[in-house]
């Protein structure tokens, strides 16, 4: 049998260690969710720079790029992605031999609210004239 001090020993103990095991849930929620927006960001860019490469149809880049994204991330305007090709004067069309940057750029916020929103891109690019 216990003795009589150590009644309520266990519910201390969970009282004192539940905080840090629930940060740690949230922690790792969290983590996740951002490790994902980032794959999905680079996926879209991904797919959006080798749509630009092939057509040099900025609106079906961008369109390719929404649609990489699905719903994941449903809000994205036209200034959050950004076409850069490495003709003179980053001109944003595709000429042969050419190499299409596309970046997109989101700014994720935490569904817990403990940090604060965090800034996030991904960055695709081809050659042109696929």
């Amino acid at each position: 049998m216990r003795e009589r001090s150590e009644r309520g020993a266990v519910a201390v103990e969970f009282a004192l260690l539940a905080p840090v095991l629930i940060l740690l849930l949230f922690g790792i929620t969290e983590f996740g969710r951002a490790y994902n927006v980032q794959i999905s960001l680079s996926n879209a860019a991904r797919e959006g720079a080798r749509v630009m490469a092939i057509s040099n149809d900025p609106a079906a880049a961008r369109s390719a790029v929404r649609g990489a994204l699905g719903t994941l991330l449903p809000v994205l305007s036209d200034d959050k992605i950004v076409f850069t090709a490495s003709t003179p004067a980053g001109a944003k069309t595709c000429s042969a031999g050419a190499q299409m940057s596309v970046t997109v750029a989101y700014t994720l916020s935490t569904l817990t609210g403990i940090a604060g929103p965090f800034s996030m891109q991904g960055q695709g690019a081809m050659l042109c004239g696929g």
